[in-house]
């Protein structure tokens, strides 16, 4: 599922970003959290980046390690997350920033 970043995303006012590096462990636990969690949901939540493909944005967003969680909304970067912990840890970001996900159709 998680859809790769374009440019044309990053320019979006908001995003929910994942930031990862191809052969980091810790990422590929964390993916298979928002995989999770988009598949519960049928849609895309998540953008993810490939860390080493986007040197500029890593040191202008001063991204400190991966995996990375960025959510920006209103055009400015709200939460750097770096400790996914559990599903339910990401879901209380989601509560916050994607609340239509939780409002019943």
């Amino acid at each position: 599922m998680l859809q790769e970043i374009t440019n044309e995303v990053l320019e979006q006012d908001s995003y929910i970003l994942y930031i990862y590096t191809p052969f980091c462990g810790t990422c590929h636990v964390a993916r298979t959290m928002l995989t999770k969690i988009e598949s519960v949901h049928k849609e895309t939540i998540f953008y993810q980046m490939n860390a080493s493909l986007y040197a500029e944005f890593m040191q202008e967003h001063k991204i400190e390690s991966v995996p990375c969680l960025l959510i920006k909304e209103g055009n400015e970067v709200k939460e750097k997350i770096y400790a996914f912990r559990s599903i339910a840890n990401i879901y209380s970001y989601l509560t916050e920033y994607k609340p239509d996900l939780f409002v019943k159709s």
